[in-house]
């Protein structure tokens, strides 16, 4: 059984947000912060600010979250950063504390 988790980054303007699904929540936002792809849609708009993230047991149930945040509107992607990371941090930093 494979670990998932579905997170939403941000530039340090917090203008544009970003939902994704990952198995290794670390390695992949160290891939965002390091522009790994960089014709991807968080390197164009510097997108490597981790602002929140859920862990699920099953990669399956990661992936269906994504989808239920990507289609819910900027005010309630909003309401979930702000519900965990009421000041915006940057939380890549702080990743064990959460789990």
């Amino acid at each position: 059984m494979k670990t998932g988790f579905a997170y939403i980054l941000t530039n340090y303007e917090n203008t544009t947000l970003y939902a994704g699904v990952t198995s290794d929540l670390h390695d992949r936002i160290k891939q965002h912060k390091q522009k790994r792809y960089p014709d991807s849609f968080s390197a164009k708009y510097n997108l490597n600010k981790l602002v929140y993230f859920e862990a699920f047991l099953m990669i399956e149930d990661a992936i269906a979250r994504e989808k239920q945040i990507k289609a819910g509107s900027r005010a309630k992607k909003l309401k979930l950063i702000e519900s965990m990371n009421p000041e915006w941090d940057d939380l890549y930093y702080r990743i064990e504390e959460f789990l």
